[in-house]
């Protein structure tokens, strides 16, 4: 070995030796961190902040199960934190370590106890006892008993009392209870044998209050919704109780359903399984039994109404069919359907559906309404109502009325109303009202209502609330006062009209009317403005039709914010079939002095003027 090698080896191996030990030895962690501690009768979680402070951690606990005012005395010297919160605390704790955190929790303490066994050479043995709280000692009452293979279960009567009867044939078993607001605890059963057990399940929390010493870290049940009430040192989180399952709490599932059956989906809302096909006859008379809630079918049949998990496949229900989550690709009910989940493919109703998940993507088809409340992709048919709370894409046509919550890109066609509550990309078609909060596309109704348009509008009066308005003055060749309100968009605006002869007793006419027009703006001062609009001229009797149809050129010039005049050429075609002339009223031909020109016997026509001022 020569010299230089001899010394970089010298200088290297201290180091490299260092290298190692340090990634080969663990690091180490909160509960093995030793202090030193000596506390007189103070406060816990006073004490609990010393430890965190010296340790250079923090504690996270539920208020319920730590006594924060019980006075606490420690004397410790070089002791593990573990060796001192072992001091401080009795059996029935544990420490969770997360990150730079210490979690103080009731250990969960799962208790079996097996009273009495007795074998039987039946098909089915017969499994007991009893379920408490391992803390208090409780009995408690409905409480879900379930063995997930063979889709048996029980829920505890008022005396926390159960039993369930299991296959023989199984060769093994294992019994799980759950309770809203407690562990799922499973314990395994010896099969074959008539038994009586007492099951001891552990609380999540028995208190409204989780004192959580960090606001960025906390160890909540999933069915809770946490609000911050301040935001200091020490955070306090109030939760709620928000309820698993949503098809219960319709008014149907209220009605059709048991009390035991809206229990167990809240025992059970984690606990779903698969299964090929199903049968049931009413929601709990199935061959899933009382699980059926908790099991997704691939092909489901109700004789007259089925309480599942959900479809991936075909559902066909005599009456109705309600299922808790997802349903995939076809759902027919005589009467209806109440689906939980999210809906893909079809779903037939003979009334109604109700889709309570975040989407419909599919073909959807009621007698009466639809009602979706996420967002629907697709072809929706009702034949009063459909409803989506949410946005819509696709085709909606409801006899009566269609309503999106949310954006619509697509088409909306109803006989009476439609609304898409936060705007259309598309087209809106009804007989009676239409309303887009923001218009991208096309409306054809009696009255069409937009806050703001970037379309068009069609109808006999057009509101745009950020749009085109004028209330117009005028007077022509003809009838030499007029009326006019004009409403939609400068793209396209709707002509309501009003007119008559005013001051002249021999030469009466009365004029009402309907056209549209556009504005094309030349620049801040000057627009033209091309017209068509029809009016019924009444002369003196109902008897005839007299319609007065005009082509106007107007330029028009802004005055202000909200005055404007205008005027230009009228083309005038003029239908009529009075033969004569009514005393008073005007003669039914075109007016004297101007040139006219005819179609037909009854059709003539002639160019004329208008003049006028416009408001707003």
């Amino acid at each position: 070995m020569n010299k230089r090698l001899h010394n970089w080896l010298v200088k290297t191996t201290p180091i490299v030796f260092l290298l190692l030990v340090c990634h080969y030895s663990p690091a180490q962690t909160i509960l093995n961190k030793n202090l030193t501690l000596n506390v007189s009768r103070q406060r816990l979680d006073d004490v609990l902040e010393i430890i965190s402070n010296k340790g250079n951690f923090y504690f996270s606990y539920n208020s319920s199960i730590i006594k924060k005012d019980s006075l606490v005395s420690v004397s410790a010297t070089n002791r593990s934190v573990k060796e001192i919160l072992d001091n401080i605390f009795t059996t029935g704790y544990e420490y969770k370590e997360s990150g730079n955190y210490l979690i103080i929790r009731r250990a969960p303490i799962k208790i079996t106890i097996v009273t009495s066994k007795a074998v039987t050479e039946d098909k089915f043995y017969v499994v007991s006892g009893y379920v408490l709280d391992n803390e208090t000692g409780y009995l408690l009452p409905n409480a879900s008993i379930y063995e997930k293979s063979l889709l048996t279960s029980a829920l505890t009567n008022q005396k926390g009392f159960f039993a369930v009867r299991l296959k023989s044939k199984a060769k093994t078993a294992a019994l799980t209870v759950s309770k809203e607001f407690y562990e799922d605890t499973t314990v395994t059963i010896e099969p074959k044998y008539d038994q009586e057990i007492s099951i001891a399940i552990m609380p999540v929390s028995s208190d409204d209050r989780i004192t959580i010493v960090r606001p960025e870290d906390y160890f909540l049940p999933d069915s809770l919704k946490i609000t911050v009430e301040n935001s200091q040192t020490a955070t306090t989180y109030t939760y709620v109780r928000v309820d698993s399952g949503t098809v219960e709490k319709t008014g149907m599932g209220r009605f059709l359903l048991s009390s035991k059956q809206r229990i167990q989906t809240i025992n059970l809302k984690k606990f779903f399984t698969e299964r090929p096909f199903q049968l049931s006859v009413t929601p709990g008379l199935s061959t899933h039994g009382s699980l059926s809630p908790q099991v997704i079918n691939n092909f489901s049949l109700n004789v007259f109404g089925g309480y599942n998990g959900g479809v991936n496949g075909v559902e066909l229900g005599g009456l109705f069919n309600i299922d808790k989550k997802d349903v995939k690709y076809f759902q027919a009910g005589g009467i209806f359907n109440i689906v939980g989940g999210a809906v893909q493919g079809v779903q037939l109703g003979g009334i109604n559906n109700t889709v309570l998940g975040d989407s419909v993507k599919g073909f959807q088809a009621a007698g009466i309404n639809n009602h979706v409340v996420g967002k629907f992709t697709g072809f929706q048919l009702g034949g009063i109502y459909n409803h989506v709370a949410d946005s819509m894409s696709g085709l909606q046509v409801g006899g009566i009325g269609n309503f999106a919550r949310r954006k619509v890109s697509g088409t909306q066609i109803a006989g009476v109303a439609n609304f898409a509550n936060k705007g259309i990309r598309g087209a809106q078609i009804a007989g009676v009202v239409n309303y887009a909060k923001k218009l991208n596309g096309f409306q054809f109704g009696l009255i069409n209502i937009a806050d703001s348009s970037d379309g068009y509008s069609i109808g006999l009066l057009n509101l745009v609330v950020n749009g085109y308005h004028k209330l117009s003055f005028s007077t022509d060749e003809y009838i030499n006062l007029n009326a006019s309100l004009k409403t939609g968009t400068r793209k396209l605006y709707s002509i309501l009209h009003a007119g008559m002869n005013w001051g002249n007793s021999d030469e009466k006419v009365y004029a009402f009317g309907y056209g549209l027009g556009t504005d094309l703006r030349l620049n801040k001062t000057f627009s033209i403005n091309p017209e068509l609009a029809s009016q019924y001229l009444y002369l003196g009797s109902w008897d005839y039709l007299n319609l007065l149809s005009k082509f106007r050129l107007n330029l028009s010039v802004n005055l202000g914010k909200y005055v404007s005049i205008f005027g230009g050429p009228v083309f005038n075609v003029y239908y009529s079939q009075q033969p004569l002339s009514v005393p008073g009223y005007k003669t039914p031909t075109p007016p004297s002095g101007y040139s006219s020109f005819k179609f037909s016997n009854e059709v003539t026509g002639w160019i004329g003027w208008n003049a006028g001022i416009n408001f707003f």
